[in-house]
């Protein structure tokens, strides 16, 4: 029953005091948090930790009555593993790497010791829109673009993972960042700092 409620609705009931209702929030996104966590630092013991982590700040949220995203509990948990990500590759002096021709400048993250604390906020914010924006994409062109953005996987790994041809596959990123170019102009989004 509980199960087709909505996200914010369970927050409410368990800000209300019904663990059972964080319960459910987190069967319903661990495998995509825990998958998104783990594609950027490729270490299953690590990755455990930063989920691990990212859970403990959202129930300290919760608790103290901080939360505010109305309705959008999966991309605030997924803005707070970001950030609990980079803070560990602060700590260890290195950032993971997207690889790309000038195409995919606006995916870059890097983290350089020079940055002040707000262009490093601009940074994270710019990375948070474009996932934004890469979530309307259609389903297979996010697939494909996912897959090559984020996790560094060649056109000959995504045709063999998702079953269609090297070709359709180009032809898919290629569409996903004409159609994400498109987003940005419509909604006159800037993506630099």
């Amino acid at each position: 029953m509980k199960y087709t409620l909505d996200d914010s609705t369970l927050v409410k009931n368990y800000i209300e005091g019904d663990e059972r209702a964080l319960e459910i929030l987190i069967g319903r996104y661990n495998q995509r948090i825990y998958s998104f966590i783990y594609s950027k630092v490729m270490d299953k013991d690590i990755a455990e930790d930063i989920f691990q982590d990212t859970f403990i700040k959202v129930i300290k949220t919760l608790k103290k009555g901080s939360y505010s995203e109305e309705g959008k509990f999966l991309p605030w948990v997924m803005r707070i593993a970001h950030n609990l990500i980079i803070d560990h590759f602060r700590k260890n002096k290195r950032m993971p790497k997207f690889e790309g021709s000038d195409d995919f400048n606006i995916f870059s993250v890097i983290c350089d010791n020079k940055l002040n604390v707000e262009k490093q906020l601009i940074k994270d914010q710019i990375e948070s829109d474009v996932r934004e924006l890469i979530q309307k994409l259609p389903d297979d062109q996010r697939e494909v673009l996912e897959m090559r953005m984020y996790k560094d996987m060649s056109f000959k790994e995504i045709s063999e993972i998702t079953g269609v041809s090297i070709n359709t596959a180009l032809g898919r990123m290629r569409y996903a960042l004409i159609n994400l170019r498109k987003v940005i102009e419509k909604y006159n989004l800037v993506l630099t700092n």
